[in-house]
């Protein structure tokens, strides 16, 4: 069983910032999803169990960056945000997965989300 927290969420204007921690009580591959229109979980960004290899959606990429400290720390700086970005984000961990998935069916256990907020 792995235990996520999620922290750092909350209301900020468009093109402003925001930081989402997650941490969990073992280390593995993570990543972090939206609800999007049509999709139960949208794939936002993921890393790799050593933090070595990471992956964005094309929607993000260039303004969020994934990270990890302490092996089992995960974060999520967002950047340039968006009213778009608007969402409840949930934390993560492939249990069973190597390398950077992006499909929510890789992932064994999930946080309770965090809403983004993001005002326009």
């Amino acid at each position: 069983q792995v235990q996520l927290v999620e922290s750092g969420g909350g209301l900020v204007q468009a093109g402003g910032s925001l930081r989402l921690s997650c941490a969990a009580s073992r280390r593995s591959a993570m990543g972090w999803f939206r609800p999007a229109p049509g999709k139960e979980r949208e794939f936002v960004a993921a890393i790799n169990s050593g933090g070595g290899s990471t992956a964005y959606a094309d929607s993000v990429k260039g303004r969020f960056t994934i990270s990890r400290e302490a092996k089992t720390t995960m974060y999520l700086q967002m950047n340039s945000l968006k009213a778009e970005d608007t969402a409840v984000y949930y934390c993560a961990a492939a249990a069973f997965a190597l390398g950077v998935p992006s499909s929510p069916k890789s992932y064994t256990y999930w946080g309770q989300g965090i809403q983004v907020t993001v005002s326009s």
